[in-house]
């Protein structure tokens, strides 16, 4: 393969992320099984499927935190990361991301970073895509993404992440360790999506349910990281979807860390004058 073909192979795979069209319509699936994990508790955390059924509670109870994002993708023997980082409010169903498109291939910083604001049913992107004004935002509506925004704006909503564990069907503690210097109980398990949707809160029901439809198959391994107040410091999801001009699986892997927790979180969504009405050029 030349330079030229990885760096169009490059460019094509940053793009399908972000792209709020390309993913719509896409079948994905959770990438490996959970090995048969049997439901399991430690002396501290009770039941584990319990405990992570309730995690997105203790968010709530947060009120709000900071987070950081990674979408890693790998396809074809090219493995691009987006990152992200940003601040969510658990109560209101709100946050904010800056995003970070990967570089080409010679280092030079391809893309803007995106700026990203979460609300229910509905993604505001700005510095989305070609031909849109600088001070224009990009409208996604959530509930017509058939992966329920878990994998579109290149990052996944930090409270969908956490409300995806409430469809937990197996899962075993691990052991203790430590993330980012908070000690935490590690648990590894599979969810599903279906059973997600079905407990989630009312902003992401129906997201949760259309990626429940829209992905190859509804399971979703995952590993999960808990403080000793059961709040999420650091969760990692397990998919692969093939769509758009890519011919092979993609594999992701997206991991939301958490911390800072009562950080202030506010969100000031566009106006309807400062939403793009246009045609977004592709690539």
């Amino acid at each position: 393969m030349t330079g030229r073909q990885r760096e169009r192979r490059h460019r094509r795979m940053g793009a399908a992320v972000v792209a709020a069209g390309i993913v719509a319509g896409v079948g994905l699936g959770a990438g490996g099984c959970a090995g048969g994990d049997a439901a399991a508790g430690d002396s501290r955390g009770g039941d584990a499927v319990v405990v992570l059924r309730r995690a997105a509670d203790r968010l709530v109870e947060a009120g709000s935190s900071k987070a950081r994002t990674s979408m890693e993708m790998a396809t074809g023997g090219t493995r691009v990361t987006i990152r992200g980082a940003g601040v969510y409010d658990y109560r209101k169903r709100m946050g904010r991301l800056r995003v970070l498109l990967p570089q080409d291939p010679a280092g030079a910083t391809e893309h803007r970073p995106i700026t990203e604001l979460l609300a229910p049913g509905a993604l505001f992107m700005k510095n989305r895509g070609a031909g849109v004004p600088p001070d224009k935002w990009v409208r996604v509506e959530t509930r017509t993404l058939s992966d329920g925004n878990l994998v579109t704006g290149g990052a996944t909503d930090p409270f969908a992440a956490a409300e995806v564990l409430r469809g937990t069907r197996s899962a075993r503690y691990v052991g203790r360790t430590e993330v980012a210097g908070t000690g935490v109980r590690h648990y590894r398990g599979t969810a599903d999506l279906g059973d997600a949707a079905k407990r989630a809160s009312g902003g992401n029901r129906t997201p949760l349910n259309a990626a429940a439809r829209g992905f190859a198959t509804a399971e979703v391994p995952f590993d999960v990281y808990l403080d000793d107040e059961g709040r999420i410091r650091k969760v990692r999801h397990r998919f692969s979807f093939v769509g758009g001009q890519q011919k092979s699986p993609v594999a992701v892997a997206s991991t939301t860390l958490l911390y800072d927790f009562g950080a202030s979180a506010r969100v000031r969504l566009p106006d309807t004058d400062d939403i793009y009405a246009g045609e977004i050029a592709e690539g």
